[in-house]
């Protein structure tokens, strides 16, 4: 299998823990600005270029939540991201799309519109953005009183997706000492050895942040 990915993005860290939780194997082609024949075969396999995209033989498959489902699919390992069980398997797609879209979408808004010159910049959706996080937050730090993951008591594909979106996120707008539970949630998660790999991995990338980096994780 190859992987089209950076590990400083977050969609594709998502992806990569699905693969190091399992130690599945895959040949990384990595996409940044000193790889053309990289960035060509990508964009001629998914005409959208947004990565991370899988190719599996004559397979190709985008969108990390489904990488990861894929990889589940047909290529088992110990860490089932996926309950076979299917109200448990619910929650888990639940919760990915909660930290999809209620956390990692208002963090890259934010993100983004830094990136605009100072004219351009959408004031009332980094507003909204903002608000929005809050509320996730909220809701989240209530739901991780009891939990040690995302959806209970095993890692799963909602843990793919809390990691890169709490990472980042918590740099954009600090999830506020109030909530214990998320914080305490987001530190193990930092703390699991395929998260933790990732992060090192992404290092010598900090620099691209638009934000700027802080100085800690």
């Amino acid at each position: 299998m190859k992987l089209y990915a950076h590990p400083f993005s977050s969609y594709c860290q998502k992806a990569l823990i699905a693969f190091y939780e399992n130690h599945t194997s895959f040949e990384l082609r990595l996409l940044g600005p000193d790889d053309d024949t990289a960035a060509a075969e990508h964009a001629a396999l998914w005409p959208l270029k947004r990565m991370p995209l899988l190719v599996d033989g004559q397979r190709t498959v985008p969108e990390s939540s489904i990488i990861i489902e894929y990889l589940d699919l047909h290529y088992p390992g110990a860490v089932r991201m996926v309950p076979q069980e299917a109200e448990a398997a619910l929650e888990v797609r639940l919760l990915d799309r909660f930290f999809d879209n209620y956390v990692m979408t208002p963090m890259m808004k934010m993100v983004f519109d830094s990136m605009r010159s100072e004219e351009n910049r959408d004031h009332q959706g980094t507003t909204e953005a903002i608000e929005l996080l809050n509320t996730a937050y909220r809701w989240l730090d209530e739901r991780m009183v009891e939990r040690q993951w995302a959806a209970g008591g095993a890692f799963s594909l909602a843990d793919c997706a809390a990691a890169p979106a709490l990472f980042y996120a918590d740099w954009v707008h600090q999830i506020d000492p109030t909530f214990a539970h998320l914080r305490t949630y987001r530190q193990r998660l930092l703390a699991r050895p395929s998260y933790a790999r990732l992060v090192e991995e992404a290092r010598p990338y900090r620099a691209w942040f638009p934000l700027g980096a802080p100085d800690r994780d």
